[in-house]
Order: structure tokens, then C-alpha cells, then sequence
């Protein structure tokens, strides 16, 4: 199945005061066609950063971003506004990213106002369409934001992205925000989406029962860099890197009789400004040697698909 989109060595550095933090540093991967790419690790590791890159919202430092077979690391005008057709992204908090004076059609509407080729009759049809698509009922198109819940206002942020017809959306955290009951609405919704309009998802969440739920692969960031990736079946049979086993070890299970052994995470953070050589993670890993403070640990294939970044994982399997 050929990758609808690649991306290769991508780096995103931020100026700083005390000198350049490394967002995303050296990211490569790849999603295939009508399938869903999961990015998971704690706050600041960069997934939301790589998302806002990839979508051209921030501009990468270097690296290459491959999108239908076609190099759009540097669009010009016109091929950015092209992509931002193909390319939507769906926010964490609905509230914060829908614009309070505008009512839900109009909120529907602007991007389709915006790219023009559209008679008004034409653009009204389609954003009740669109409506009737994300389970939004007509009778809220007069509503504003702040009279619907956090679950319909989801809703609208997702009509928003699909008015545009993309084949490839970006949610970053999209259901964090929201009660846990709605959370299931929204991502059968989202699957349901992805399955009709066969679109390509990266999925950025915290949470690894969501991801696992909505993944297809999953990626685990650490402080910039991809610590390890491969199948969400895989992830969750077999995990490698101490990290991984550190998040899963996190994870809740539903039943009162099955203790979990929590690997607890101890040591201070690195800093992701000017890193010095070295595993991100060695100050935190009760696994970590001198080689681990002296060497930056390369990603390896284990397994077919199944790739990590450790010395320790490296050695054992050498």
C-alpha cells in the first residue's frame, strides 16, 4: 500500500533565550492511504508541534514532507492553498477554536467562502450536508458556540474540516477535552468518517486507550525525537523502549482482580534546549548506562515494522 503522506528527518527548532529547543528533532514516517497514524507521549514532546509542521502552519527547520507522491516541504502560494484543501486539522478544545460571534453556519461556511468557485446556494446545500454528516441537527444552524455542549461543539469543528473534502486531517487531542461518554461518540463518528471517505488521520493524543481504539500504527514520542513505532496491536503485546512500558504501565484496567505493576518514572526531565549527546529518556530509564548518557541511540527495526531507539533494546538483540 503506497504512504499518502512521508515524512523524512523532519526538524523543527524554536529560538530561545538560552538557546534552540528542539521540538521535533529527525522525525521520519510514513501512513498509508485511508489509514490512521496514532502520536502519543506527555506534554511538551512535540506531537502537536509535528502535526502544525506537516500542516504547514509552522515552518520546518529541515527535513522533507512528501504529500500524494509530491515534495511539499516548501509550497508557494498557490500549491499551499491547494493543500489546505487536501490537508484540515481538528483542535483540542472547541471552544477555544471556533470564533464566538459566528453561528454554526457561518462557522461552516467561512472556509468555503474562502477558496471560492462556490455559488451561495451551492455552499448552503453543502454545509447541510456536512451537518447532517457529523450528526449536528439543523435546528442548532442558528446556534452559537456557547449554547451547545462540548460534545456538539466537537461537532462543528470536525463539519469545518470536512466541508473542504480533505483526504487527510490532523486531530490533535481531539477528544481530550471532552466527558468520556461523548469521547466514544465522537471517535465511532470519526472512524465512521474515516471509512466513507477513506481519509488519512495522524491522531495526537496523551491517551493511550483512546489511541489504541482509533490506531492503525502508533508512535511514541520522547521530548522530540521517535522513541518507537509500530502496529497498535504490537505496541500494546510487545512494547520495547522503557519509556513505553512506562506509559502502558499507566494505562487503567477495567477489572478489580488484575494488579498492574506501575513502572514509576523517577529523575529529572532533560531539557530539550540544546540537548547534549545522549538517550533522552537516560535520566528518567532505570534501565540507563554510560553508553546511554554518552550515545544518542539510532532507530532500529526489531521486528518487521516494528522500529525503536534504546542501546538496550539494540543489545539485546544483537
Amino acid at each position: 500500500m503506497s504512504n499518502l503522506l512521508e515524512v523524512q528527518n523532519l526538524k523543527k527548532y524554536f529560538e530561545t533565550p538560552r538557546g534552540l529547543l528542539h521540538a521535533v528533532d529527525d522525525v521520519s514516517f510514513g501512513i498509508p492511504k485511508g489509514k490512521t497514524l496514532g502520536v502519543v507521549g506527555e506534554s511538551g514532546c512535540g506531537k502537536s508541534t509535528l502535526g502544525r509542521v506537516i500542516l504547514h502552519l509552522l515552518d520546518s527547520t529541515s527535513g522533507s514532507i512528501s504529500f500524494e507522491g509530491e515534495d511539499v516541504t516548501n509550497p508557494g502560494k498557490t500549491k499551499l492553498s491547494e493543500l489546505r484543501r487536501k490537508m484540515q486539522i481538528i483542535f483540542q478544545d472547541p471552544y477555544a477554536s471556533l470564533n464566538p460571534r459566528m453561528t454554526v453556519t457561518q462557522t461552516i461556511r467561512e472556509p468555503l467562502k474562502q477558496t471560492g468557485g462556490l455559488s451561495s446556494g451551492q455552499i448552503y446545500d453543502k454545509v447541510d450536508a456536512v451537518m447532517e454528516t457529523v450528526g449536528l441537527a439543523s435546528r442548532f444552524a442558528e446556534s452559537y458556540p456557547h449554547e451547545l455542549d462540548g460534545g456538539r461543539r466537537q461537532r462543528i469543528g470536525i463539519a469545518r474540516a470536512l466541508a473542504m473534502e480533505p483526504n487527510f486531517i490532523v486531530c490533535d487531542e481531539p477528544v481530550s477535552a471532552l466527558d468520556v461518554s461523548i469521547q466514544a461518540q465522537i471517535l465511532n463518528l470519526m472512524l465512521d468518517l474515516q471509512q466513507e471517505r477513506e481519509l488519512t488521520y495522524i491522531f495526537i493524543t496523551h491517551d493511550l486507550s483512546v489511541v489504541k481504539y482509533i490506531s492503525d500504527d502508533i508512535m511514541v514520542m520522547y521530548l522530540g525525537k521517535m522513541v518507537e513505532k509500530c502496529s497498535s496491536k504490537g505496541l500494546f503485546a510487545e512494547p520495547l523502549h522503557p519509556y513505553t512500558k512506562a506509559l502502558l504501565s499507566a494505562v487503567p484496567v477495567p477489572d478489580i482482580h488484575h494488579k498492574k505493576k506501575r513502572v514509576l518514572m523517577t529523575g529529572e526531565l532533560t531539557s530539550p534546549i540544546n540537548p547534549k549527546p545522549g538517550c533522552r529518556f537516560a535520566a528518567r530509564c532505570p534501565h540507563a548506562k554510560e553508553l546511554c548518557l554518552k550515545e544518542s541511540p539510532v532507530l532500529e527495526e526489531i521486528s518487521p515494522g516494528h522500529v525503536v531507539s534504546c542501546h538496550l533494546v539494540r543489545e539485546m538483540n544483537h
